[in-house]
């Protein structure tokens, strides 16, 4: 069995997604799962050695030549299948499921699972992805066909399979819906408020700091623009009204820096020390724009938040998100332009976030869903 990726490099959400999810089914399911991966030629070396240090037996190449013209990738894709023979093909996003189905019935290949991440038509048309025009035109076209022709689907909210229903008209019922999961290296630590005070202390914050934390990118599709009004808003408030930001350097980050020098801070920081910083904080920000895109998406950074203890201030219609905040009092549901009033967090609040987390985000708790994936691909 092959699990395919096509263009997508090593990060954070791809070991937690992609490579940690091959170990957990392995593991846990005993299923015969091998990672194929097809990266870009930049830095392909290095980057083949990040995909090989997650898993040594994984197969990484080169695409080719670019990403529009994935289908050469096919003979590549069909010569594997006549070489390890795998009998299906889990595919992670819509050009992949595409390979997958122009293999089955031509190699070793019987079924195919599309593994949806997300609405791939609406955010190339809503959103600033540079690729060709005559790409764009297709994939409308390369979607249908990657949620009608497979034979199991994964969706990452029950939104996008409205979406395919509402936009593609897909009636089946061969899906399960797993979102983004945590990495399985997640363990459930209860911060004290001593461990709190003396982390904030190390980076120049104070105790009775009110802190937000912002983690991952601010540009497209985050919905800066939005972001800003609420955060200047805050930091107004008051002087110990904090940000952190977990990001690269950006132009938008900067800027709010300028506003509020005493204020605002930007770490870039390795994944496993993501959850040390969070901690720290008080709250973690969601809020995005009205767009399918975000209708539609699983944040990995609302597990993120829970995990480290943190209630999560959230735009309306954020995937199958926004009305699980409301449902267990895990945040506050933004509508409009009218933002909550942020508190300090207390301790018996974070012990709660990390008890929903790991009833909901963890691997473990999908277990079930992998389970009937399996089954419906064997």
């Amino acid at each position: 069995m092959f699990y395919l990726t096509y263009a997508e490099p090593p990060s954070g959400v791809y070991y937690s997604q992609v490579t940690d999810v091959v170990k957990f089914l392995r593991s846990n399911c005993n299923a015969p799962l091998r990672l194929v991966a097809f990266i870009s030629l930049h830095d392909f070396k290095g980057k083949k050695k990040l995909i090989k240090q997650q898993l040594p037996d994984a197969i990484v190449l080169p695409m080719l030549p670019k990403a529009p013209y994935w289908k050469f990738n096919n003979i590549i894709l069909w010569i594997l299948c006549l070489l390890y023979r795998p009998k299906s093909i889990v595919s992670r996003n819509v050009i992949a499921t595409n390979m997958a189905l122009n293999v089955r019935g031509i190699s070793s290949v019987t079924k195919v699972c599309f593994d949806g991440r997300g609405a791939m038509e609406a955010e190339w048309h809503e959103y600033t992805v540079t690729v060709p025009e005559s790409w764009k035109k297709n994939i409308y076209r390369l979607e249908n066909t990657a949620i009608h022709n497979s034979n199991f689907r994964i969706a990452v909210t029950q939104k996008l399979v409205d979406h395919w229903q509402n936009h593609y008209h897909y009636t089946d019922t061969r899906h399960v819906v797993i979102p983004c999961t945590l990495n399985s290296s997640f363990k459930a630590e209860i911060p004290t408020t001593e461990n709190i005070n003396k982390i904030r202390a190390s980076i120049g914050l104070q105790a009775e700091d009110i802190v937000l934390a912002y983690s991952g990118s601010t540009s497209g599709w985050q919905s800066f623009s939005i972001l800003h009004t609420f955060l200047s808003s805050f930091l107004k408030e008051s002087g110990n009204h904090k940000v952190i930001f977990l990001a690269q350097e950006e132009e938008n980050i900067k800027k709010l820096q300028q506003e509020f020098p005493k204020q605002v801070q930007r770490h870039w920081v390795k994944h496993q020390e993501v959850t040390t910083l969070l901690s720290l904080c008080d709250t973690g920000i969601l809020i995005r724009e009205q767009s399918v895109t975000n209708q539609v998406a699983s944040p990995t950074k609302f597990a993120e938040y829970l995990s480290a203890g943190l209630p999560v201030i959230i735009s309306e219609n954020l995937g199958d998100y926004s009305e699980f905040v409301r449902e267990n009092n895990c945040g506050t549901v933004v509508i409009g332009d009218v933002y909550p009033r942020i508190n300090k967090t207390k301790i018996e609040t974070r012990e709660r976030m990390i008890s929903l987390v790991k009833k909901n985000w963890t691997k473990e708790a999908q277990l079930n869903n992998y389970k009937k994936l399996l089954l419906a691909i064997q």
